[in-house]
């Protein structure tokens, strides 16, 4: 059956002072997506009010989180979520999670490890892969946790102290930016012992040589085609639990035709396997 595309334009739970770009970014995806097997999920036009928390515009990512975890239950076939920001994954991974023995391919820049206590900008963005493991605020704490030993960091090359820490102290896997391939990152993977993947790709893993739409660009990356051919190799391997492609930030909504066969050709490799 063929994948199901969500976008998901969210943008409240991004630091970043070009975080309305977000919105551009999944319009311009949407334009290229097949309209019959595409599904938009509404965002509130409010920022959204952090409730103490320490989580900027927290009130609005609840808010998300709740509609993009309905459409995703009303999806067919394998969802592809489209961001948006990081936080969008908070959903689609806790859908994803409801298969047995699913690892998660974290395809970032950033491990998005922090909690609200460590963060020094309060943006989910950066904390979405610590709450699913079941440390963040309580109103976003998935009632069924993903397991640090199922986690594999692939390109991460941005870490703050207290993800530092946590990855030492949960033994995570970590591939760095120049030994992604196919073969390292299936070989990460049969660690698990899962027999299924989510993969999680943040744009911002892509070198910032190769790609310019990032709100947050990194240098010393991976390529664009290594990253399309990892996955594509990966998947050869093991099947497609689902997927997220998140932080397009163009300039532009016209300024996106530049990066847009990138995105298109991750897409197909996701799509292929769905």
């Amino acid at each position: 059956m063929p994948a199901t595309f969500v976008v998901v334009p969210q943008w409240q739970g991004s630091g970043s002072s070009r975080a309305m770009r977000l919105v551009d970014g999944a319009e311009a995806i949407r334009g290229d997506l097949p309209s019959s097997s595409t599904v938009v999920v509404d965002i509130p036009l409010e920022a959204g009010d952090a409730q103490g928390t320490g989580v900027h515009r927290l009130s609005s990512i609840m808010m998300v989180r709740d509609r993009l975890a309905h459409s995703l239950r009303e999806a067919d076939g394998t969802a592809i979520t489209i961001g948006g920001d990081c936080g969008v994954e908070l959903a689609a991974i806790s859908h994803a999670l409801q298969k047995p023995d699913v690892a998660v391919v974290w395809f970032d820049a950033h491990p998005d490890l922090n909690t609200p206590q460590s963060s020094t900008s309060g943006a989910f963005t950066g904390m979405v892969l610590r709450t699913l493991m079941g440390e963040g605020p309580e109103q976003l704490v998935p009632s069924a946790t993903l397991q640090p030993s199922r986690v594999v960091l692939a390109g991460a090359r941005s870490f703050d102290p207290g993800e530092d820490a946590f990855v030492e102290e949960k033994n995570i896997r970590c591939v760095e930016a120049g030994s992604v391939s196919a073969e390292t990152l299936i070989a990460a993977v049969e660690a698990t012992g899962a027999t299924s993947v989510y993969i999680h790709i943040d744009l911002d893993v892509i070198d910032s040589a190769d790609f310019t739409g990032l709100g947050s660009p990194q240098p010393f990356g991976v390529t664009a085609t290594t990253l399309v051919e990892t996955v594509k190799g990966l998947l050869e391997r093991y099947p497609l639990a689902g997927a997220g492609v998140t932080e397009f930030a163009p300039a532009s909504i016209a300024e996106s035709a530049d990066d847009m066969p990138t995105i298109l050709r991750i897409i197909g490799a996701l799509n292929s396997a769905a």
